[in-house]
Parts: C-alpha cells; structure tokens; sequence
C-alpha cells in the first residue's frame, strides 16, 4: 500500500474553524426544526457542543469522512444535553441535525 506524503495529510483542524463548524451545524439545525431559542441558550449550546467536539478531536478527525459515525456519536454525547438544555424532543433535535449535517 503506498504511504501517503506528508504534505497530502490532513492537518487537525483550528480552534476557530471548529467553533465556526459548531455554530454552523447548530444554526442549521434550529432551522430545520422551525423554532426560536434565545441567543443565550444557543450561546450555552454553542459552547458546549464545542467543548464535546475538542475533547474528542482525535476521534472525530479519524471519522471525518464518515458522517453517519459521527451523528451516532452526536446523538449519544451531545444531543440529551442540548435537548435538556434547549427544552426540545431530543429524536426532534437528533432528526434536524442529522438533516442539516447530512448524516
């Protein structure tokens, strides 16, 4: 099998690209779902989502290019809490990520 050059990996993403992916996964799933959540729950919701996302980077890194793993893994570490948090139907939230992440 031949080895892959080093400048051909992909390179873990930035802090900042992260955040930005999180806040953008999260804002298209609360439009799929048709309801309003204040700005400071989304904040909270932002902010703990990316917090689940770093503490498991390598992982999700490795997955990166297989979105169904990776929205099973969203929906046990990181959808109960958004829900409860959001006060939201956690298979509703589960079903609008999954339609606006593609998994």
């Amino acid at each position: 099998m031949p080895q892959i050059p080093q400048n051909k990996k992909a390179a873990l993403p930035t802090a900042r690209g992260i955040r930005r992916k999180c806040s953008n996964e999260l804002y298209r799933a609360i439009k799929r779902m048709k309801v309003h959540i204040p700005t400071d729950l989304v904040k909270q919701g932002e902010a703990m989502y990316y917090r689940k996302v770093v503490g498991n980077l390598i992982w999700i890194h490795e997955n990166r290019s297989n979105r169904k793993v990776q929205c099973d893994w969203w929906d046990k570490e990181v959808c109960p809490e958004l829900a409860e948090l959001w006060q939201l139907d956690p298979g509703r939230l589960s079903s609008a990520f999954r339609d606006a992440y593609g998994g």
